[in-house]
């Protein structure tokens, strides 16, 4: 007697579809080759006249004021940020230092390449909506010059009948003024010390010198204090020092004006373990102990040669916490965080073989271990790797993940399986068939033949997808979820 086969279910397309916007454009810090061509730039604008500081700078003004916001504000920071190379002589008058600014000030296009792998979830504002609808945030993987990746943001409401209606962008994008002097936890940054490696008796004697809270003040005033103390020549001292610093820097705050709108904010990489790439953040609202919501975002740094996973939380997508993940399961891509504590603990899913989907469970956020063998291809579509695609969705019958199967010719298509509520390391359902596969107008793009999201909503009884095309374009789909509980095996 044959067992049958459970119906195949598939995702309907919808739109709209979101493509690369090349006139979107940051000013963002532009550096000369070295710092003697630098010097040689401001002496050139320091020899100009006056009467000709003023037509050059009102030309500039003319050109990109329309642009972007405070333009010339802009330039005089910049000015202050490359002071020093000016030396030893007379202040110019704000005209000129707006004018060197603008010399070491470009715009960089941050969308003009891609935009893809997408993740969705609800705005923390819901008011104002029609009956039924519901209004949401979508981040997106953006890709520029360089193959450079940030963080980018559109607002949109799903309508009762699961329309898809976007907020159309604002013209123009900014990036977010970074919180001076965070707080710092002394017991939390140690920990991460001895994670990474860098505890040895030099990092202990500075943290026997910080307060339990600290800012990066106090780190780098102590930092100096012991490092004058230590032989100059003294190379473990000195990657020690180094060490302690990046772990600081790369544990920093952000905050946009709260004027600004969704989809003019840009997170760009700004920390050396980032200088290649913010890349495929994971969102999730995730729930408090208290019943509170906050929203993180696992995400990948990428520094040109080393991907590592990291971590980022918002209450409200105005101000923005990075902070590094550590223990030995933070590697790999796709870590992805559960919407809840399960059973008192933070639950995660990761990939840490290129190949099979794991799960682990953490008392701390900021660190993972022991991952545990979830999920192993077994489809034709997927015999090359398995991999989440996004933070597990609760259903009244488990928990739903979207994944991703990677099979002949690199072909990317999505998937679904599905996870016991209490006990999350017991797959109680999942797709033979793929939900959603490439089509013939999706096969072209930077990485062809892909089918790709970072997280799907559930709107009432309908699974909204946002997904991205051959990791160039964004688009929508939605598929019933009893429809896709029903074909579970």
């Amino acid at each position: 007697m044959t067992t049958p086969t459970r119906p195949s279910v598939h995702a309907k397309r919808i739109g709209p579809t979101l493509v690369p916007n090349r006139s979107r454009v940051l000013m963002r810090p532009f550096y000369p080759s070295s710092d003697d061509i630098a010097r040689r730039v401001v002496a050139r604008v320091m020899a100009l006249p006056d009467e000709e500081i003023a037509r050059l700078l009102g030309r500039v003004l003319g050109e990109f004021a329309d642009r972007h916001e405070r333009v010339e504000q802009f330039f005089r920071n910049r000015f202050a940020q490359v002071r020093h190379y000016l030396g030893e002589t007379w202040e110019p008058s704000a005209e000129r230092q707006a004018l060197i600014g603008a010399h070491f000030t470009h715009e960089y296009s941050p969308e003009s390449a891609a935009l893809f792998n997408p993740s969705i979830v609800p705005h923390p504002d819901q008011s104002g909506l029609p009956r039924g609808a519901l209004r949401f945030i979508l981040s997106l993987r953006a890709t520029g010059e360089g193959h450079i990746s940030s963080i980018t943001f559109r607002m949109g409401t799903a309508s009762a009948q699961h329309r898809i209606t976007l907020t159309p962008p604002v013209p123009f994008v900014t990036e977010p003024e970074r919180v001076p002097n965070p707080a710092y936890d002394k017991k939390l940054f140690a920990s991460k010390l001895q994670e990474a490696g860098m505890q040895n008796e030099f990092s202990q004697r500075v943290l026997d010198q910080l307060p339990e809270a600290f800012i990066l003040d106090d780190l780098y005033h102590i930092l100096t204090v012991k490092r004058r103390q230590t032989d100059p020549a003294d190379a473990t001292t000195d990657r020690a020092a180094r060490g302690i610093l990046l772990l600081a820097e790369s544990n920093y705050e952000v905050r946009f004006a709260p004027s600004s709108q969704v989809s003019q904010r840009v997170l760009f990489p700004s920390t050396a373990s980032q200088s290649n790439g913010i890349e495929d953040a994971r969102f999730v609202r995730f729930q408090n102990d208290d019943g509170s919501f906050a929203y993180y975002a696992t995400y990948t740094a990428y520094d040109g040669k080393m991907i590592l996973p990291q971590l980022l939380e918002t209450p409200d997508f105005l101000h923005f916490k990075f902070n590094t993940l550590n223990g030995p399961a933070v590697q790999n891509k796709g870590m992805a965080l559960f919407p809840r504590k399960i059973n008192g603990h933070y639950t995660m899913l990761s990939r840490q073989d290129d190949e099979n989907i794991l799960i682990m469970f953490s008392d701390n956020i900021h660190f993972w271990a022991e991952p545990k063998l979830l999920l192993s291809p077994a489809q034709p579509w997927e015999f090359i790797k398995l991999g989440n695609c996004g933070s597990p969705i609760e259903t009244e019958r488990g928990w739903l993940v979207l994944s991703h199967g990677v099979g002949a010719m690199r072909k990317y298509c999505l998937g679904a399986f599905l996870l016991d509520r209490d006990d999350p390391t017991k797959v109680i359902g999942r797709l033979r068939e793929p939900l959603l596969s490439p089509n013939e107008s999706e096969r072209e793009g930077y990485v062809p033949n892909v089918v790709y999201t970072c997280g799907a909503l559930l709107h009432g009884r309908e699974l909204i997808i946002p997904y991205a095309m051959s990791d160039s374009a964004t688009s929508f789909a939605t598929v019933p979820l009893d429809e896709v509980l029903g074909a579970m095996e």
